[in-house]
Order: C-alpha cells, then sequence, then structure tokens
C-alpha cells in the first residue's frame, strides 16, 4: 500500500509539471532475459521537470508500456526465458538530470529512481513448467500456482543525445539502463515426472519480477524557446 502511495505521488507531480516543448518519442525496453516490450502511444509523457540552473534540472514523468515478458528472481532455479507477462505496466521516473548545451546540440547525463506497476500480470506456464523439468531432472511437470502483484522500484542512469536540426526542431537519441523488482510472491504446487509422479508443493514468499534491462528512446524535439542555448530553456514534453 506503501509503494502504491509512492506511484500515485509521482504520477501527480508528473501531471502537475509545467513545459512548453513538445515532441514524440518512441522508448523500447529490453529486459533481462525477457522479451522486447514496446509503449503504448500516446500515453507516455516524459522529460517533464524545471531547470535548477543552467547545468542541472530535475525530470519526471511517465510511460505505459506492453510488456511482452519479464523474467523473476529469487526462486529455487533460474531461468533464460520469461515467467510473467504479457501485461501493461506504468513506468514513472524521477531523475537528476546533468545538461551540457551547445548552440545546436544538448548532451543529458541522467540518473534517478523509477517506480512501476504491472497491470494484468499473467504467469506463461509453458517457460515456468520447462524450467521445473530442468530443475527437477523430470520430463514432464505441470504447474497451477496464484499469487500477489505489487507494485516495485529500482533505479536508472543514462544519457541522451539532443541534436537540433533547426532552431525549433531536434532529433533526440537516449538510453537508459534500468534495475528494479517488485515482490510477487508465489504458491501452489507442480506435478511431474519421468516414470511415475509426483506433486510438491511451492511456496516461495521471496519472489521478484526482475525489472532489470536497456531502454532506447528516439524522438523529435519541437521546442519554443529556440534550441538549446536560449535562456531559461523549459524542460520538453513527449509524447
Amino acid at each position: 500500500m506503501r509503494k502504491l502511495s509512492i506511484l500515485t505521488i509521482l504520477f501527480l507531480v508528473t501531471m502537475a509539471a509545467q513545459a512548453q516543448d513538445f515532441g514524440l518519442s518512441f522508448s523500447y525496453f529490453i529486459p533481462k532475459n525477457g522479451y522486447f516490450s514496446t509503449p503504448i502511444s500516446p500515453f507516455s509523457i516524459r522529460g517533464l521537470g524545471f531547470d535548477i540552473n543552467r547545468f542541472l534540472a530535475i525530470e519526471t514523468g511517465a510511460s505505459l508500456y506492453r510488456m511482452s515478458g519479464l523474467n523473476m528472481k529469487d526462486l529455487p532455479f533460474e531461468s533464460k526465458d520469461p515467467l510473467v507477462g504479457p501485461n501493461f505496466t506504468i513506468f514513472v521516473p524521477v531523475e537528476l538530470v546533468l545538461q551540457f548545451k551547445g548552440q545546436s546540440a544538448e548532451f543529458d547525463i541522467k540518473g534517478g529512481v523509477f517506480g512501476f506497476h504491472g497491470m494484468g500480470q499473467r504467469i506463461n506456464y509453458g517457460n515456468f513448467d520447462r524450467a521445473v523439468r530442468t530443475y527437477e531432472g523430470w520430463q514432464v511437470a505441470n504447474s497451477d500456482l496464484t499469487f500477489s502483484n505489487n507494485p516495485g522500484w529500482g533505479y536508472h542512469g543514462g544519457a541522451e543525445l539532443t541534436v537540433y536540426v533547426t532552431g525549433q526542431v531536434g532529433v533526440s537519441i537516449e538510453a537508459n539502463y534500468l534495475v528494479g523488482e517488485s515482490k510477487f510472491p508465489l504458491k501452489g504446487s507442480y506435478t511431474g515426472g519421468n516414470t511415475s509422479l509426483e506433486t510438491k508443493a511451492v511456496d516461495y514468499p521471496n519472489a521478484k519480477i526482475d525489472f532489470t534491462g536497456m531502454e532506447f528512446s528516439i524522438g523529435l524535439i519541437f521546442s519554443s524557446g529556440g534550441g538549446p542555448s536560449a535562456p531559461k530553456k523549459p524542460k520538453r514534453r513527449r509524447r
């Protein structure tokens, strides 16, 4: 409940942020041992915030992702394939940005924390059963599980390069590395074996969804502030 309240506060901060610049961008997430995930346009607003001074800024935002598949950790076994998904995930970052502004380009180094929450979670039983077969040394396995879905959080760092082709239009390329997790305790059982079948109980209270991977973004920025060298340039808004 506490994490959900934090996500709510971050989302309200995102909605309240003011920005005069806007743009179009596409972000993609490549999770560790997961499937390539895509954004749900136009439900993405990133880069909202304010300048502390010429070199420092605070940014936030929110994005809705279509997660094709994420992995889990803190299980008795490991899997190279995702164990949950697909689902929709709301992602809210808050970051400190170090800005280097030139006449026609801007390079930003950024880092901070983020919250996320997966909606409509489901277990990928095909991959889960394969992981159980490998772990137990069985030929067949069939799982029957329940879970408790929770919001999660993590930290991230990355960089963004924006090149202005005119005084008001720029092209941005951004990459971030994300490390996060959310509690996802599992209960139930699985049945399997080789020549005979047996059933084993599942009680993994420390299981977590692994939200680790690379996020890439590319977009067009439409600036009303006259490029990166203009005074008091407001932070941009991306959809």
